[in-house]
């Protein structure tokens, strides 16, 4: 303990005399800050005057000098934790005390100060981990100064980026009528209003309310999503399919398409002027209507665009499935239906349920699908959308809409909690297993074929329809071939060199660079908390788990409006930058890492990280070397999804995006706005063909977890 607590003392020292206190203009390789008033590393800055940076120092140097006391082991754990939370504290305190302007109390006098840079995370980091080294040299956490130090990361991350942030919006929640401060007189009147609980529709008196709508189209949603997803898995896995490549192909392809398209892919087939609407007209004489701008158009665009997180988190679970259980179930003369229904579906459960986790908050969260084809079909995430961007803003409803939103989360997750139980799912032990799985009984194997074919098939003629749109001057009007679209958009000129002058290459080449450094961040965030979840034990886990998931839960455009409200000035200054977009694609995608992470990790019995412990390992080599192998599909997952929303997420960067880092999605948007369509969907294939090659080469460097010897599944 004390050679970690060291290590980090010195690591926070040296960033303390080191490296710049403050945030630097030109990034700090570019070494512009070295002798620049008021860019120095924070020993520099104490001693001009900037006396307030002298705590968070202290307490590194107090924490190194009692590694080198001779005192019991348990005082220098004590001392250690004071320490560390002492220089937190002062931290923390300082910068959310002096601002740019000037400090929030009078008697701090006229001190200033910019937003904190590379010295004052260093410090940061170096003040927190050797407070968690304390708390496990205290007995905590068993002692395991890898899990304790794991746990506070977590904690302090979520907290820094997620809890702070939406603390500028949720607090809206609570204001008074015309601003006149806060209270708790007009909460719940609001929370419970009329409108937004309305059942009118019912009784056909009118429109159901917002709330209403959401969690019905979450609940249809979310359990269409897991049959769908259920479907698939079962067909790749148990099953001798022979189009196997293609039907994987086509269970991602949704995830991978940017937005707004496939709303407009549907209203120009299911429109009342649509191309099928038009056929069936013709054949059967059917009327023509706008059945398509309502709930089951908003479901259909749900149900195609979420069923493959449905399928990335189930086929992990059902390819973990030791056939040993099912063997065993089969010779005591139990049929393939009965192995299935009374072996197998059980021990899917963890799969099953955070599947539909994911796609009931998928669903309440989706802000594109119902501002495209919703007509009169209210939900949360669009009122709160028109709420902050309205003629008339109005924050006080978007917080209290998203506070209702975050209800409906906490009643799924507690739903989903109290059906998993305190069952063990756990089916790959240390013990070989060279069997293979029982194949489907011929009326199940037909059920998942006649599911999950059709809607692959529809799927796919969706995908050509879009190639098709891509080359055409306009789409449902004018079906003149051309390349023009590819052309403005990805025009390359070889000339003294090659020169990518079409006018969405910066967008592209941001993106990518963006998504390619977020995607491995939010899979190992994702999977971490979710090792921490399963495998660890320790107070205020149930909380901890619920505080992952709010990210996911609250509309991207809340998002997005909370991080220019919270990050937008000191003590944490990034709106402009690269780093925060990077950083709500983190934590607004680390929720599927987290759940396929626990519906993986729930299958790998304990006896493994026993054992590796027993022969020596200790927590980081047994996760490294024991436990991470293991996880492909659930890594997998975690990279894929976090990449392609990355690449396809509009509503929590709108308001983030920059002149200098412009994202493809926000210029697809401003193609649609302007009416150029042709250009909005050839860049919107281009991105399809980019991510699906991004996720065949994911899929083929990590590959799949072989778990027995015989990999061929039984017909």
């Amino acid at each position: 303990m004390a050679r970690t607590a060291r290590l980090w003392a010195w690591v926070g020292l040296a960033g303390f005399i080191l490296l710049p206190w403050y945030m630097v203009a030109g990034g700090v390789l570019s070494l512009g800050w070295i002798g620049q008033s008021g860019m120095g590393p924070g020993l520099m800055e104490t001693a001009t005057g900037r006396w307030w940076l002298a705590g968070p120092g202290l307490a590194l140097l107090a924490a190194l000098v009692v590694t080198y006391l001779p005192v019991h082991p348990v005082r220098q754990a004590r001392a250690w934790v004071l320490a560390g939370a002492a220089g937190l504290g002062l931290l923390a305190g300082q910068g959310l005390l002096i601002l740019g302007k000037g400090p929030r109390l009078a008697a701090l006098g006229d001190a200033a100060q910019p937003g904190m840079g590379l010295g004052a995370f260093v410090v940061a980091i170096a003040l927190l981990f050797i407070l968690t080294t304390g708390i496990s040299g205290m007995g905590r956490g068993r002692g395991d100064a890898f899990v304790t130090g794991l746990v506070g990361m977590i904690v302090a991350l979520v907290g820094v980026f997620v809890f702070y942030p939406m603390a500028f919006i949720l607090v809206q929640a609570f204001s008074l009528k015309g601003g006149e401060g806060f209270g708790l007189s007009e909460f719940l009147p609001r929370f419970f209003a009329s409108e937004t609980w309305s059942l009118a529709c019912l009784s056909g008196a009118g429109y159901c309310g917002p709330a209403v709508n959401s969690l019905v189209l979450g609940l249809m949603t979310g359990l269409g999503t897991t049959a769908l997803g259920l479907s698939f898995a079962l067909i790749f896995t148990r099953t001798d399919f022979r189009a196997k490549t293609l039907l994987r192909v086509l269970t991602i392809l949704p995830i991978i398409t940017p937005p707004f398209v496939i709303g407009l892919a549907l209203i120009l087939l299911f429109g009342r002027s649509g191309t099928l609407t038009e056929f069936f007209a013709w054949a059967f004489g059917m009327e023509k209507t706008r059945w398509l701008y309502g709930f089951w158009g908003v479901w259909l665009a749900q149900m195609l665009s979420f069923t493959p997180i449905a399928f990335l988190v189930l086929i992990g679970v059902v390819e973990g499935i030791s056939p040993s259980m099912e063997e065993a179930s089969q010779t005591l003369d139990a049929n393939r239906w009965q192995t299935f229904r009374h072996v197998s579906l059980p021990l899917m459960r963890p799969g099953l349920a955070n599947a539909f986790l994911l796609g009931f908050i998928e669903s309440l969260a989706d802000f594109g699908n119902p501002l495209v084809l919703g007509g009169n079909f209210n939900v949360l995430s669009t009122e709160i959308y028109f709420a902050i961007v309205g003629t008339v803003a109005d924050p006080a409803k978007a917080a209290l809409l998203s506070m209702i939103l975050l209800s409906m989360t906490l009643l799924a997750f507690v739903a989903q909690r109290k059906w998993l139980g305190k069952k063990s799912y756990a089916t790959v032990t240390g013990k070989a297993d060279n069997g293979q799985n029982a194949g489907l009984n011929p009326g199940l194997k037909w059920a998942c074929y006649l599911t999950a074919v059709p809607w692959a098939a529809f799927t796919l003629m969706i995908y050509l329809l879009i190639g098709f749109g891509s080359f055409v001057k306009l789409w449902g009007y004018d079906h003149s071939f051309t390349f023009e679209h590819y052309s403005k958009a990805f025009r390359i000129v070889v000339r003294n060199g090659v020169h990518f002058v079409g006018s969405a290459w910066d967008s592209y080449f941001t993106t990518l660079v963006i998504a390619g450094i977020s995607a491995p961040l939010t899979a190992a965030v994702g999977l971490a908390t979710a090792y921490l979840l399963v495998r660890q034990k320790f107070s205020g886990k149930d909380a901890f788990e619920f505080s992952t998931m709010l990210s996911f839960a609250i509309p991207g455009t809340v998002i997005g409006v909370a991080y220019v409200m919270a990050f937008n000035f000191p003590p944490i200054e990034m709106t402009g930058t690269a780093m925060i977009l990077i950083l709500v694609f983190i934590f607004r995608n680390m929720p599927v890492g987290v759940r396929g992470g626990i519906a993986a990790m729930s299958q790998l019995d304990k006896s493994l990280d026993e054992a590796s412990i027993t022969l020596g390992a200790n927590s980081f080599t047994t996760v490294r070397r024991v436990i991470l192998p293991l996880m492909g599909p659930a890594l997998m997952a975690a990279i894929t999804y976090s990449f392609v929303r990355a690449i396809t997420s509009v509503s929590a960067v709108i308001f983030l995006v920059s002149a200098r880092h412009n994202l493809s999605t926000n210029f697809i948007v401003g193609r649609v706005e302007n009416n150029e369509y042709g250009i909005a969907i050839a860049y919107s294939v281009v991105l399809i063909v980019t991510m699906l090659l991004a996720i065949l080469l994911l899929q083929a460097v990590i590959g799949r977890r072989r778990l027995r010897r015989a990999d061929r599944v039984a017909a």
